[in-house]
This record gives C-alpha cells, structure tokens and sequence, in this order.
C-alpha cells in the first residue's frame, strides 16, 4: 500500500491531517508501534532477559558491564521501561485510536478494524508490563501503596497537548487493559498457531493475554475460563495435541514462526544493522554458536538441577566452559540467530503458557485439572505424569517448577514470584531478595520524578 502524500511531500512538512488521512499513514503508525516492542530496551532484549537475571534462572558467565547489578539485585538495578520507547508506543496505539475511523480517513473498514485491534491489543500489553514492573498486583501490596504507570488513552501530537499527570492504581491500569482485549477480541480474527497471522495481534493472542491479566489479577475462575476458550480456538487439546511434539521442540526456536507461537514479534535485517546484533541480540548475549558472540549469561546450576532424566527443556542448552569459571557453563540454543546475523524473531506468547496458566488458576479448586493441564505439557516435553496424589502446596510447586524450566529466557521468572508474593530466589550465594523488600519494585527515573512533581516515586528509592 503506497500513500501518494507521504511519498511526495518532505517529511519534515507533513502534518497529522496529511500523515494521517489514509489507512496507509495509520499503517505505518502501527509499524512504529511493533518496532517499539521490538527494541532492545524492551523485549528485543531487556524483557526477556533481565526477568531471569533477577531471579534464579540465569547467572553472569562473562564481564562486560551488563546486568551486574541485576544479578545482585543491587539499588535501581532492575527493569527500565519507564522511557520513550514503551510510552512512545502508547503514544502511537492512542492516535490510531483516537483517529483512524475519522470520516476523513480513506480506507475500507476492514482494513481500519484490523489496525485497530492491533492498537488495542498492544497498548494492553505494554501497559500490562509496566504494571508488573512498576507496581504490586491487587491484594499483593505492600503497605498498602497501589500505584503504577501513568494512564494515558488520547495521543500527544504536539507539546500543548502534553500535561502532567499523576499514576494511575495498578487496579484502575487492569481494568484498562480488560477493556482494551476485550475490543481486541471484536475487531481480530482467529488465525492458526505458528501461521504469519500471529506476527500481529489476533483473538487466540489476545484470549490468552487476558488470561494471563486474571491470573495476575487473582481472578482465578475467569482466568481459568478464558484460557479453555483460547485452547478450544486455537485446536490445543487436553491431551497436548496443538503443542510441538518432543522431538521438534529445541529445533521450533529456529523456526519462523515458532511451531507454538500465538503471538510473535518479527525482526527483519533492516530493524537492527550487524553491529546492534553483535551488541544487543538475545543470541550475542545467551549463546556462543557465533564466534563474534558476547556470551555473557549463561543458565544458573541451580536451574539445571531441575531437569528430569528425559526433559527435552534442558536441550535448549549445551554444556561448554568459559574462561574464568569453575566447572561447566551453559549456553542457551533458544536463541541462535537462525535469521543470520545475531537476528530471530522472538515468541512472546506461546500456546504452552495457556495449560499453565490455566492448571495455576486450577489448582486450589480442581487439582485433578490442574495435573491433567500439566500432565499434557509434560507428555510433549518428553515426561511422564505427576503423581497422582500431589495436591495442594505440592502441586502449586510442581506449577512454579514447570513456569520456569518452559519459559526461561522468556521473560517470566521475575514475575511469576513476585505475582504470587514469593520471595525471589538466587543463585549461588546471591541473596534472597525479600517480597517486602523496595528492590522488587523498579525505580521511576530521577529526571521524570523532577520533571513531573505530581509523580509518587515508588517506596524506598
């Protein structure tokens, strides 16, 4: 699709009402949107590995500088999305929001709705992630301070229609975000696991979201529910079927897309040049199948004593050494860039997380579903069934265990403690990092807190 205006005016003269006028513009909007998502302040890098750092599932194996403090979980070492990148994707799902069904803008509404669901669907999830960073989940305060991120829903086109603002509750963020899957879900289509369809915002992706928002939420029962109506659209059976199957499953994170992606991010060559690769990709930090690689973290001991005999998870890493450590080390094969230069894409919703999400959300008022939903996972990770008889406190450990040996390197760990009020574990002699403790929460940026008087900076920082 071409836009006659965009091609024939300089850019530095186009206005929103020119820019704008078409579902081109509106496009290209949306493009910027994914980008965001694709940087490596966000879950080009930072949010899929810096979860994992913080908690117990990866240690430094190499020093250059990088997340130090977040192994340490030293002061105002922690996640940083409070930036330009993550807002300026809001900025860019709110005007196409607030625009792009103008009576003005030309376009088939087909066409519109689609990008509209991608808004939709995007800014629940950005906001999604600044609430987990920055704020505690509803009834999991501490002290009672309930704040995260500042809700904006109407686009900042020029400096006068910027303004202070203070946070919203993490409560009031939530119900923002249900709202915004749930008009998701009106204007996306169903598209098959692993088709091209799930490089854009789709109703299985959404479904599993909002999930994923109700488990985090304690809304157990909806959590529960939704996950089943996501399974059921997207063909996932009780017995695993839908999932990869053992054999395939280390090879699936060279594929494009993943063989049980709902929801991915694609990173083409002209999204980063070599040089950012070799820098910043999750395959330079996490792997040494390139020469030129950084290879500096590295799975934790502590992570791999968790495999069972058996478990095709633990294929997702190879042993080798490196200089300066102790006994064998661990590089990732999640992350190879099959792509060719330090470039894959990245999976951010997997079809795996709804039997998980849904045996948690099980698990204190239907144990036996919650053994069946992992008992599934398990039989295509190359495992046998749980006991029959674990319930209870057993059986949610058993769930935690299972989170964190499937979605490592993923972005989950961090959060999966933290959301149910755990303290977070370490590695080696690391220290326990206390869930009342201010470190679990991230820091707002001294400058944004000066900027802005009517922002609360989160306790003890």
């Amino acid at each position: 699709m071409s836009c006659t205006d965009l091609e024939t005016n300089p850019r530095q003269s186009l206005t929103p009402e020119v820019a704008l006028n078409n579902v081109s513009g509106y496009q290209a909007v949306a493009n910027s949107m994914y980008r965001s998502a694709n940087n490596f302040r966000y879950y080009g890098q930072q949010m899929m590995i810096a979860p994992d750092i913080l908690a117990d599932n990866l240690r430094l194996v190499a020093n250059s500088g990088r997340y130090q403090g977040e192994e340490a979980n030293a002061d105002r070492d922690h996640i940083d999305l409070w930036n330009g990148v993550v807002y300026g994707a809001i900025n860019d799902a709110n005007l196409i929001l607030a625009g792009i069904d103008g009576a003005d803008v030309k376009g088939d509404q087909a066409a519109k709705d689609f990008i509209k669901g991608d808004a939709h669907f995007m800014r629940a999830l950005f906001y999604f992630d600044l609430c987990r960073v920055y704020g505690y989940e509803p009834d999991r305060e501490v002290n009672g301070f309930n704040l995260g991120p500042i809700l904006r829903l109407t686009p900042t086109l020029v400096a006068s229609d910027a303004d202070f603002r203070e946070r919203s509750t993490v409560l009031e963020v939530y119900q923002q975000i249900e709202i915004d899957l749930q008009a998701s879900l009106l204007l996306t289509a169903p598209v098959p696991i692993a088709s091209e369809g799930v490089y854009f915002a789709n109703r299985g992706a959404a479904l599993t979201l909002l999930a994923r928002l109700y488990l985090y939420w304690g809304r157990m029962d909806d959590a529960a529910a939704t996950a089943t109506s996501a399974m059921n659209l997207q063909g996932l059976r009780s017995n695993g079927d839908g999932l990869v199957e053992p054999g395939n499953y280390v090879q699936g994170f060279s594929r494009a897309p993943h063989p049980e992606s709902l929801f991915e991010l694609e990173i083409r060559l002209i999204d980063w040049n070599s040089v950012d690769g070799v820098n910043n990709s999750l395959n330079s930090l996490t792997s040494n199948t390139d020469p030129a690689a950084q290879f500096i973290l590295g799975a934790s001991n502590e992570l791999m004593d968790t495999y069972e005999p058996g478990d095709v998870r633990r294929n997702c890493w190879a042993v080798t050494t490196r200089e300066g450590i102790d006994g064998p080390v661990y590089a990732s094969r999640k992350w190879t860039g099959y792509k060719g230069d330090f470039l894959e894409n990245l999976p951010i919703i997997r079809a795996s997380e709804l039997y998980l999400i849904r045996a948690e959300a099980r698990y204190q008022t239907n144990p036996a579903g919650a053994r069946a939903d992992i008992n599934a996972l398990r039989s295509k990770r190359g495992l046998g069934p749980i006991d029959n008889l674990v319930s209870g406190q057993a059986l949610f450990n058993r769930i935690m265990l299972e989170r964190r040996q499937e979605f490592v390197l993923e972005g989950h760990r961090f959060f999966d403690l933290k959301r149910n009020g755990m303290n977070i574990t370490k590695h080696g002699n690391f220290l326990v990092v206390p869930y009342t403790d201010y470190r679990i929460l991230s820091n707002l940026p001294l400058e944004q807190i000066q900027l802005n008087t009517k922002l609360v900076q989160n306790p003890g920082y």
